[in-house]
């Protein structure tokens, strides 16, 4: 009996070996440069493509080892249309892997100011993006009168108790803007000073309230977004709701002027209703060292349940940028100046929340 001629099943074992050793270095390579490109670009993941890629390549190489060619592409077709959407499960676990992997080597970007753009568009975003379509319904209207690609100051009204209103704004600018731009926010220093609130809001692109760091991100062409009323604003109690309270000092106005970019009025309808502030216990709330410590019907009564917002119906409005390059950089020295601009973008917001009101037939159901 002739001997038997051996035909070895994986002829191409030596590649596939150097290709699996290889890849997590690719994959940390991808994530980094997906890190690096433009700011919509974070939610491409070649990591996670290239890990996919991989497995496809090594059920390849298993189909090829089966001698039977029928019943391996059976098995392709049990595993991907078969089971009706196995592939995006597959690569939905492969992108998380892939996440995960770069996060624990500390292969990921933050800006100077802290911010995570891949983490809030992957983590964050989600979740505010649920509460704007299913719980707000929110309805956002002139977002072409922001900026394309270059920067801006979003100057809106403050209300709800908690700032629920600059969150949803978030969303609305990155989300439905032609351009999906990223709002970056400034706080006042409570926020920062509050253990895991701070370091949140810094991830998610928040800074300082304060001129020098908003006039660095204008310069940088980012939109910011400031409520300056501030807690007066977010704090006041339901009888003055969509009553607007004073705009400071105009220190907005001075950022914009000297870093000439427009000013973009952005009016908000439906926060006032989430957490009708009835009440305030003061002495809590400097034990607490918070601006305030609001009551409402249900807040603190019901516990934590009191902490859901009424779902009212919200309607965003940006209006008309207003120009301050003509004012030239030297007019935010001058107080007269900046209080008019000031107060022209006050008076802008007051009337189109008036305007939004009389059009709104119900709180809940606009």
């Amino acid at each position: 009996m002739a001997d038997a001629r051996v035909i070895p099943l994986h002829p191409e074992d030596d590649g596939v070996g150097r290709a699996e050793s290889d890849s997590p270095g690719r994959s940390a390579g991808g994530g980094r440069s997906a890190m690096s490109g433009t700011p919509g670009s974070a939610r491409e993941r070649p990591a996670a493509g290239e890990s996919a890629a991989g497995e496809s390549t090594a059920g390849d190489d298993g189909a090829r080892d089966d001698g039977d060619g029928d019943h391996g592409d059976g098995g392709g077709e049990d595993a991907g249309e078969g089971t009706g959407g196995g592939p995006d499960w597959h690569e939905t676990l492969a992108d998380l892997t892939a996440f995960a992997r770069r996060r624990l080597l500390g292969q990921y970007r933050v800006d100077e100011f802290g911010f995570d753009r891949e983490l809030t568009e992957r983590f964050f975003l989600p979740l505010l993006r649920t509460v704007y379509d299913n719980w707000f319904r929110v309805e956002a209207v002139g977002l072409h009168n922001v900026p394309r690609d270059s920067g801006a100051l979003v100057v809106a009204n403050h209300s709800g108790t908690l700032p629920w209103d600059a969150l949803m704004t978030t969303v609305a600018l990155h989300d439905h803007h032609p351009t999906g731009r990223q709002l970056r926010m400034l706080g006042a220093d409570v926020v920062f000073g509050t253990p895991l609130v701070g370091a949140l809001a810094r991830k998610t692109g928040q800074t300082l309230a304060c001129n020098p760091d908003a006039e660095r991100l204008l310069r940088g062409g980012e939109i910011v977004g400031v409520w300056p009323e501030g807690f007066k604003g977010i704090g006041k109690p339901f009888r003055d709701r969509y009553k607007l309270q004073r705009f400071g000092r105009g220190g907005f106005v001075s950022a914009a002027m000297r870093s000439g970019v427009p000013i973009v009025p952005c009016s908000i309808v439906g926060a006032e209703e989430i957490y009708p502030k009835i009440g305030d216990i003061r002495p809590l709330a400097r034990l607490l060292g918070l601006p305030y410590f609001p009551v409402t019907p249900f807040f603190p009564h019901l516990g934590p349940l009191g902490t859901v917002p009424l779902p009212s119906k919200w309607y965003i409005e940006f209006g008309e940028p207003i120009d301050t390059a003509e004012h030239g950089p030297e007019a935010a020295e001058d107080p007269m100046v900046v209080f008019n601009l000031s107060d022209q973008v006050r008076e802008t917001i007051q009337e189109t929340i008036y305007r939004l009101l009389a059009q709104r037939r119900t709180v809940f159901f606009g």
